[in-house]
């Protein structure tokens, strides 16, 4: 796919090495102060802050966190997201910018995402005051990615969305190098929900379990059978998996406990199992436990459909990247992680980039979600410069229900 424009002499006019080292600085202030979803009240501030001494007009979400803003000619055509929020999950790195909130850190790179967006924007907006942005631009800074459904709803209902034609957005990927961009058309994601199955009975001494509801022995059933026999009912090419994080019950060796819950995780890289699924998890877990005479409550909560990428947002992406001098293009798999961008799809094309953050020759690094998770912050300008270019890159508007 060829370039409408000259991309790379347009970022490059657009940005400049201050503004680079003002992100950097930035991102390091938003790694030491995370927030965790529907809390990213600073984070939000000191975006509007940035956006606002640019000259542009950012609008706060109606929840009071999470930033829309709208750059050059109404209306605007093309989205570029990031997510704000951060983990609960404590930050064991030894760096200066180490997160100062206990027990919550920027464990996914959202405060990267939110930099790169930024520097878009900024880069975006200068362009804009030369008469040299040819259409209107929304910058989407995303509460609570990390809750289900996702703020992506939230920022829909708000009308993020409105007259938007294509939205993208890029995801830190530590397996992959600083000078890296992973693409992939059609599914890049899994769908993801969250499942707690609480037991109860009797409880009742260990020595005549007979006379009571061993709950233990309930949930172990539980936790072993369902996933095997869930496996088994569906087609095995949707790489469902449930993998339980969370079991407790009771407190002494000799005793049956009255309660007991277990909570986890049920992936699937197939939409239309994600469906299905429902139904058939309540079915298999009743008849696992009902047998041992406990009262079974489950709840099941949705998560997030597979991110499914339309082919021509990402072949614009990748003919913007490959003009970029250094970096590196490669197809990326599938993952199994949910990402809750999936809802903005689901409306509009877009595409979901994987950013390598990896410094260069390290063999191995902390992977998403682990306390020692971190970037090499030269990955800031090229996701700056990657978003810059396709949001620059103008086609003719699509016609409705094209995808």
């Amino acid at each position: 796919m060829a370039l409408s424009v000259d991309i790379p002499a347009k970022t490059a006019a657009a940005r400049s090495d201050d503004q680079l080292r003002m992100l950097v600085e930035l991102r390091r202030e938003l790694h030491a102060h995370p927030e965790l979803p529907w809390q990213e009240h600073r984070t939000t501030e000191l975006v509007a802050a940035v956006l606002t001494r640019a000259g542009l007009t950012p609008r706060v979400l109606p929840g009071g966190t999470g930033v829309l803003c709208d750059i050059g000619p109404a209306p605007a055509r093309v989205a570029l997201r990031a997510d704000i929020d951060a983990l609960p999950i404590p930050d064991t790195k030894d760096v200066e910018y180490r997160s100062t909130v206990a027990g919550v850190a920027h464990a996914c790179g959202h405060d990267v995402h939110t930099v790169v967006v930024l520097g878009a924007g900024l880069a975006l907006a200068r362009l804009a005051a030369r008469g040299e942005l040819p259409h209107g631009v929304r910058l989407v800074f995303q509460p609570a990615e990390e809750e289900w459904p996702g703020g992506a709803v939230d920022v829909i209902k708000a009308g993020g969305l409105d007259g938007i034609e294509e939205i993208y957005a890029l995801h830190c990927d530590p397996s992959i190098e600083v000078g890296g961009i992973g693409l992939r058309a059609g599914p890049i994601t899994g769908a993801s929900d969250h499942l707690e199955v609480r037991l109860t009975g009797p409880g009742g001494h260990s020595a005549r379990g007979h006379l009571t509801a061993d709950l233990v022995a309930a949930l172990a059933a539980v936790v072993s059978q369902v996933p095997a026999v869930l496996a088994r009912r569906v087609d095995p090419r949707a790489a469902l998996i449930l993998v339980w994080g969370h079991i407790a019950a009771g407190s002494a060796p000799n005793a049956i406990p009255d309660s007991g819950v277990v909570r986890g995780r049920l992936r699937t890289l197939s939409r239309p199992v994600w469906e299905s699924l429902p139904p058939l998890v309540d079915e298999l877990i009743r008849s696992v436990a009902t047998p041992y005479g406990v009262g079974v409550e489950i709840s099941h909560i949705r998560g997030v459909p597979p991110v499914v990428n339309d082919a021509a947002c990402v072949g614009r992406l990748d003919a913007v990247v490959r003009s970029m001098a250094g970096v590196d293009v490669r197809e990326c798999e599938q993952s199994l992680g949910g990402e809750d961008f999936a809802w903005y799809v689901d409306q509009v094309p877009g595409a979901l980039a994987r950013l390598g953050v990896r410094e260069p020759g390290v063999p191995a690094a902390a992977d998403l979600h682990q306390s020692g998770f971190d970037v090499d912050e030269r990955c800031i300008p090229i996701g700056v410069d990657a978003l810059v270019g396709v949001a620059l890159d103008v086609r003719p508007a699509r016609s409705a229900g094209t995808r």
